[in-house]
């Protein structure tokens, strides 16, 4: 069985336990976890009883593309595929309510005819919060073209006195091409010296200069699925107030990777690491949530954070990543992809987390 047919015998249990006689999938990220395909326009209806009453559709400029990518469904060439599906549909219909818009709910209603609409949205991504060993593999090459990236950055002389914070997301963003990504997770993370205490500073004309704090905050796309990690650097030797704000972060970021337990809540993992940097009376420059979810998207559940719900489970993709920002000073940010695993947590994103001087 391939890991998508897996993954659709998995929903069906899902559907039965909610009295669903099928689900209309229509959220493109959920279509692909169900079938691999990767085009602008598809839906799929999967049916409670079978792939063999399961239907795929697309329209006719993926005609090739889904025939290779989707062997194992019937497929259907029409447009729109959401309302064509849903006439084709019996009993109880599952849609997908988070995404759906309030129009296309009228749409989807009229075409459906007597069939029942149930909403059922957040059952697909209830399924993406444990990750199969495809999965991990896809997440653990996104991680190693990130780490060979910045490894190449700095190995190359990309981070100098003069160079712009711009100059250096696009030769980073390019490494990753380099090294096997089919793009950046997100539009990367660069932050000079004061810069660094703004937690999601955006690159501009910066220019780096000695004594400054580098704040890399990046990751890989690849086969779909996301890296994220943050390193934090600094130009030249460090003041003793970077080396111990460095410390601390490090002290903390341990902490909650050392919390990462199948079983243990969200909350406690935020608590776990948080509770490091309070006690140093940094609790107020801990400006967000620990960490949250990655897979198909940047950020997904769980949310690794005070307000978390939830516990963690064998096989969860996250991020840790807690950070200090001194405003007009700088920051220092720790990140990590990591799976939870009954045995500890398997660390994703390998670059050292010793504080590199360049």
């Amino acid at each position: 069985m391939s890991s998508y047919a897996a993954r659709r015998t998995a929903l069906r249990q899902a559907l039965q336990a909610a009295d669903l006689d099928a689900l209309l999938v229509t959220n493109l990220l959920n279509v692909r976890y169900l079938t691999g395909f990767t085009g602008s326009n598809a839906a799929v209806l999967v049916d409670a009883s079978g792939d063999d009453a399961s239907v795929f559709c697309t329209d006719g400029r993926y005609l090739t593309q889904s025939a290779k990518q989707v062997p194992d469904l019937e497929r259907l060439i029409d447009r729109p595929c959401d309302t064509a599906l849903a006439s084709r549909a019996k009993g109880r219909l599952g849609f997908e309510s988070h995404h759906v818009t309030v129009d296309g709910l009228d749409e989807l209603t009229a075409a459906a005819g007597k069939v029942e609409l149930h909403k059922a949205g957040g059952l697909i991504e209830k399924l993406r919060l444990v990750k199969d060993e495809v999965e991990i593999e896809a997440l653990r090459m996104a991680c190693a073209a990130a780490d060979r990236a910045l490894a190449a950055l700095i190995g190359h002389g990309g981070l100098r006195a003069g160079r712009t914070e711009r100059e250096v997301a696009r030769e980073l963003e390019s490494r990753m091409l380099d090294h096997g990504a089919e793009g950046p997770s997100f539009s990367s993370i660069v932050a000079f010296g004061a810069n660094s205490a703004v937690p999601h500073h955006s690159p501009t004309d910066a220019t780096l200069h000695t004594g400054d704090l580098i704040k890399l905050d990046f990751g890989a796309l690849v086969d779909g699925y996301h890296s994220d990690m943050t390193r934090t650097l600094v130009l030249g030797k460090p003041a003793d107030w970077q080396r111990d704000l460095y410390d601390l972060v490090a002290r903390s970021q341990a902490a909650g990777r050392d919390a990462l337990e199948p079983g243990v809540k969200v909350s406690d993992v935020d608590h776990a690491s948080r509770e490091v940097i309070e006690k140093a009376g940094h609790g107020g420059d801990f400006l967000h949530g620990l960490g949250h979810g990655v897979g198909l998207e940047i950020h997904e559940a769980p949310a690794l954070s005070k307000a978390g719900a939830g516990t963690l489970s064998a096989g969860m993709a996250v991020t840790v990543e807690p950070g200090v920002y001194l405003p007009g000073r700088g920051g220092v940010r720790i990140e990590d992809t990591l799976v939870v695993r009954e045995s500890g947590p398997e660390l994703l994103t390998l670059t050292t987390k010793e504080l590199v001087v360049v």
